[in-house]
């Protein structure tokens, strides 16, 4: 769930490894480490510290370190306390084997209690621990046999005995210049240089040295030594892995003048949409191409129904795909929580289509999703924001958001580019199952086309508005979030993206489920965040939009304090709210592109108004490797 980077070659280490942990500072974590060896040195050093990677810099000014190969860590705490003993990397009895891991192991209790009669004693609260006593035991015991091992045939053995989900990073002063990397799970990218090899849980930590990247799979190892890089499995047979050019501008995981990364990812919205939409539609002839697919075009017409998968903003991306979808393509859809989807017993087949979605691709809990979609039969779709990522691999087609990497913990473009691909995804079903024509279609094309200059039109004339909102509600306890049919998904973005980096708690609720319980919390104190936007050449949205209005005066009837989202020209509902943010008109099916970003401004400005870390807020990660 955390950042780790590695590095073997001519550079200083230190540097290397510090730069590219502060470059996965948005995966979130709460303690660093490094350990640094050479070949002139028959130990590691180690240098660690709990908080924020400063505190690590600190550290390494007061003791330098130097050295040709090392392994860095930055902790997301799951097994014992935020401290500096519990931070990795983690050592064996002797000192000389060291440890990174992200992941859980689920069996290291019982793994320890073996280890403590054979007579390791351990330090730290953590379950990575055991895993550097589990190498050095497999090394006593082929010396006792009189058949020592080198330090990636210990780790074979080693991880044989894990249960759980792990990304290894393992070094031995035994063995200098050699990192022996190892995956089940959580992601681990190698990355080559010239003469220079990295490892790093994420591209953005090593993108500013090399573009040429392997992404390892579940089963892979990999050795990283001066003489280049070593794939096998986890027998030691050797695999072969393509490396992929990384097409992403460095510049692109760079601030770039804003104040915050979140900023800069709500403004780049517009571009994020336009390059998921790039090559895949004609405006000529209303088709959708989606090309990265093995999946054919009769399979697709063919599904009787699409059971959908996802975690946390991804899965108010998919709940908004459901009305998509089902509207322009009239086929039912199904949405779970990933963590929710095995534990259902759930009904799929071949004729199921099963998509998942998620911004990284190597979400945990969407990738077992997966998993249990292929057993039952069916195929599978992901949405995915990172090429090559694992549940793209393990997938029968891909449709990449081509966003650029998202920094911030909390997701902005890649929500907006999520729903730009389950739109287009719509569209392509509508016209196979021939729910859509031509004409039909090249009109929805053209209303996506205007999407990003209205959000552009947004970010530069409502700002200022949200910032002033922000002022007078950032001390508020609580929100609520309303809205109906395919705006209650925002609304539900709406309220997270508030409560994940404000730390102010917020729901978000169908607007006609007030009167059943959410009524007895309005008071004058309480804001309330109401979707009122509507597209007047649909009779629905028109309802739709009656009915809201409705659920406004119940909540001003209570003295509670409304902001409205509704759309320019709306000439009533000024005289019914005390604030209303207005965003330009688009049909009904895309509002949601548009009206989610003054929900993200608002949040990023409260956040800001409060001193909260916003980039990084407490507790959070970006990347959810564990279940």
């Amino acid at each position: 769930m955390c950042g780790i980077v590695g590095y073997v070659g001519p550079k200083k280490v230190v540097p290397v490894i510090i730069e590219g942990l502060r470059r996965l500072e948005y995966r979130g974590y709460d303690s660093a480490g490094i350990a640094v060896g050479s070949p002139s040195s028959e130990v590691l050093e180690i240098r660690r510290a709990p908080g924020k990677l400063h505190n690590l810099e600190e550290v390494l000014r007061e003791h330098p370190v130097q050295g040709t190969f090392g392994i860095g860590h930055t902790r997301w705490a799951t097994h014992g306390r935020p401290t500096e003993e519990n931070a990795h990397p983690h050592r064996d009895c002797s000192g000389r084997i060291v440890v990174v891991h992200n992941g859980i192991v689920e069996n290291y209790l019982d793994l320890k209690r073996e280890l403590i009669a054979q007579g390791h004693k351990f330090v730290t609260e953590t379950d990575t621990e055991i895993i550097a006593h589990l190498i050095e035991q497999v090394q006593k015991d082929a010396a006792a046999e009189g058949k020592p091992v080198m330090l990636e045939v210990a780790l074979r053995r080693a991880v044989k005995r894990l249960t759980g989900a792990f990304a290894l990073g393992v070094l031995s002063a035994a063995e200098p210049d050699k990192i022996v990397v190892a995956r089940f799970g959580p992601p681990v990218v190698i990355g080559v240089g010239d003469g220079e090899y990295f490892v790093a849980s994420d591209v953005p930590g090593i993108l500013h040295h090399t573009r040429n990247i392997y992404f390892l799979a579940d089963g892979d190892m990999a050795i990283l030594t001066l003489g280049g890089v070593e794939l096998t499995d986890f027998a030691g047979h050797p695999i072969q892995r393509a490396i992929t050019r990384i097409l992403w501008d460095p510049i692109q995981a760079e601030k770039g003048g804003y104040k915050h990364f979140m900023l800069k990812e709500i403004w780049e919205q517009p571009r994020a949409i336009q390059e998921t939409t790039l090559g895949r539609v004609s405006l000529d002839s209303g088709k959708v191409f989606l090309g990265e697919m093995e999946i054919s075009d009769a399979e697709l017409a063919a599904a009787g129904s699409i059971n959908i998968a996802a975690c946390g903003t991804s899965w108010h991306a998919a709940l908004a795909g459901k009305y998509m979808i089902e509207r322009l393509a009239r086929l039912p859809v199904d949405v779970d929580y990933a963590s929710e989807y095995r534990y259902r017993d759930p009904i799929a087949g071949p004729d199921a289509l099963g998509l998942l979605i998620t911004q990284s691709g190597e979400t945990a809990d969407t990738l077992a999703a997966q998993r249990e979609m292929k057993m039952l039969g069916s195929k599978t779709v992901a949405i995915c924001n990172v090429v090559d990522a694992m549940v793209a691999r393990e997938a029968h087609g891909a449709i990449y958001t081509h966003a650029g990497p998202e920094i911030g913990v909390a997701s902005t473009k890649a929500f907006t580019a999520q729903l730009t691909a389950l739109f287009l995804l719509a569209l392509k079903l509508g016209q196979l199952r021939g729910k859509l024509d031509p004409a039909q279609s090249v009109a929805l094309i053209e209303q996506l086309s205007r999407i990003p200059a209205k959000i552009e039109e947004v970010l530069r004339s409502r700002s200022a508005q949200c910032e002033q909102l922000a002022r007078e509600f950032s001390t508020a306890r609580d929100f609520i979030y309303l809205g109906r049919g395919i705006h209650f998904p925002i609304a539900l973005e709406g309220a997270l993206k508030l409560k994940e980096i404000s730390y102010i708690h917020a729901e978000g609720y169908p607007a006609g489920e007030m009167k059943h319980g959410p009524n007895a919390l309005i008071d004058e104190t309480l804001p309330v965040v109401v979707l009122a936007t509507c597209d007047q050449s649909d009779p629905a949205s028109k309802l739709r939009y009656e009915k809201t209005l409705s659920n406004i005066q119940e909540v001003t009837a209570r003295s509670g304090r409304v902001i409205a989202v509704a759309t320019e020209g709306d000439e009533t509902i000024g005289q019914l709210v005390e604030h209303v943010i207005l965003i330009p008109p688009a049909m009904e099916l895309l509002n949601p592109l548009i009206e989610i970003v003054p929900l993200q401004l608002l949040a990023y400005y409260i956040a800001v108004r409060r001193g909260c870390d916003v980039d990084q807020p407490r507790n959070l990660a970006k990347s959810v490797t564990v279940e």
